[in-house]
């Protein structure tokens, strides 16, 4: 288990845990008694974190969750009102900018894993990871308009998520919604027993990381590259994907396996 300090706090708290199982990275954001709040501290300490597993070809899957009572309650309002430079406010948006595009472009799939509240901030990162499992008690919510601050970019990922409609009713009502909600409106994948949460989250980790791990990456990042094509820009780059995929050694092994009627022995390569 790895751990970074927060230096933007007077005592040095690890404020993100890393653990590993097998081929699962586990990143817990450590600040439970004020809600996992996004600092710049958190943030930046996440983006290394990142780029750190990126890096790392042992890891299949990446696991993010939240300690204490929540997932995450959004940025550190207390310290943007306790910094009202223009510079400082500018800093924070472009590093919580850049942790989301840190995990939309790691390599390896992301997981959310949410229990209590995901709210604001904590919204969009649940909205921003491949993949998310709350318990059936957790809610999500952009509340920004509550207090006269527009939540205008956890907009960016939740209008990517969810139906623009769904999107726009979460963002002008600030009203929190329930996991099987979240369910429905496509921002999480399943809403498990809160007891259940551990297990389930394990499961699907695990599941995801018996596969190749190179064909994994590929497919996230062919994923996220076509999504905003055009629908003849995508099959065209989605067809290059294929052929060049077909070359994997993977690849190979597992259309002999599946000729073979025997379980494929995964190189990644």
């Amino acid at each position: 288990m790895s751990a970074i300090a927060d230096a933007h706090t007077d005592v040095q708290e690890p404020v993100v845990l890393r653990r590993t199982d097998g081929a699962v990275a586990t990143l817990t954001l450590n600040r439970p008694k004020a809600y996992n709040a996004l600092s710049i501290g958190l943030m930046e300490a996440l983006l290394e974190e990142l780029a750190a597993l990126d890096r790392d070809p042992s890891v299949a899957v990446v696991v993010i969750e939240g300690s204490g009572r929540g997932f995450c309650a959004g940025h550190d309002l207390k310290e943007v009102q306790a910094n009202p430079d223009t510079a400082f406010r500018e800093r924070t948006f472009k590093t919580c900018s850049a942790l989301m595009l840190g995990v939309a472009r790691l390599r390896q799939p992301v997981i959310a894993k949410v229990h209590g509240i995901a709210t604001a901030a904590g919204c969009q990162l649940v909205a921003t990871c491949d993949l998310a499992i709350a318990a059936d008690t957790a809610r999500f919510g952009t509340p920004g308009v509550n207090i006269g601050l527009f939540c205008s970019t956890p907009m960016v990922a939740l209008s990517r998520a969810v139906h623009r409609k769904q999107a726009m009713e979460m963002l002008l009502t600030g009203e929190l919604i329930s996991a099987s909600k979240a369910v429905d409106t496509g921002l999480i994948n399943r809403a498990v027993p809160e007891g259940d949460l551990d297990r389930e989250t394990k499961g699907l980790a695990d599941l995801i990381a018996s596969k190749s791990h190179k064909v994994l990456k590929t497919g996230k990042e062919a994923f996220h590259r076509q999504i905003d094509m055009t629908l003849e820009d995508a099959y065209a780059y989605a067809g290059g994907v294929m052929v060049d995929n077909l070359g994997y050694a993977d690849s190979k092994e597992g259309i002999a396996a599946f000729i073979d009627k025997r379980p494929p022995i995964w190189k990644h390569e």
